[in-house]
């Protein structure tokens, strides 16, 4: 059985939220559930043709001065329904593929001191990614915390600082290890 695409329901959520054109909605995913959730431009905009011919949403089209003309897209009651419905279903676990990890897992086949780098690189952008968490969080408070929808953006927000410290933890502790595995190995045990 073939799986089913995800991003369909992804741009029926962003549709919830707002109409827009397929611009519109690439940039709400960077901003909102970016982090956890990407699509392409190559994703969106034949997705949002599929879902306008199976009446989950309908268009109009808003004609630019010195533009092409823009599609703007908005949820259908069908469309509503068809959300609704698969926000109650249970999630699919999803399994990761981490080049990270791979690379330390033939790790002994290079010297640790690459294993270290990738570590420390990994280390650093996790860093930068809980530094994001916590401006976002800080930026959508300020501006959203009224907004009904602001508790469960926060718990997906929360989700990745405690996911990124929890990663910051691990590279200290792998990173122990791996310097422990070069020092040996520098002094020919």
């Amino acid at each position: 059985m073939a799986k089913e695409n995800k991003s369909r329901y992804a741009l029926l959520g962003m549709l919830s939220l707002m109409s827009g054109s397929g611009y519109d909605i690439k940039k709400a995913i960077e901003y909102s559930v970016g982090n956890f959730w990407n699509e392409s431009y190559p994703q969106i905009y034949p997705m949002l043709k599929q879902l306008e011919q199976e009446g989950l949403t309908s268009s109009s089209v808003e004609k630019q001065a010195g533009r092409p003309d823009r599609h703007v897209y908005a949820l259908t009651e069908k469309g509503w329904d068809v959300l609704k419905h698969w926000l109650g279903e249970p999630f699919e676990y999803q399994h990761e593929r981490n080049e990270l990890l791979l690379k330390l897992f033939f790790g002994v086949l290079n010297p640790a001191t690459i294993s270290i780098e990738h570590v420390r690189r990994h280390r650093a952008f996790q860093e930068e990614l809980l530094a994001r968490y916590e401006l976002t969080e800080s930026e959508v408070r300020s501006r959203q915390e009224a907004n009904p929808n602001f508790p469960y953006w926060r718990i997906t927000l929360s989700y990745g600082q405690h996911i990124s410290r929890a990663l910051l933890a691990w590279c200290d502790e792998t990173l122990d290890v791996l310097e422990q595995l070069s020092a040996a190995s520098a002094s020919g045990e």
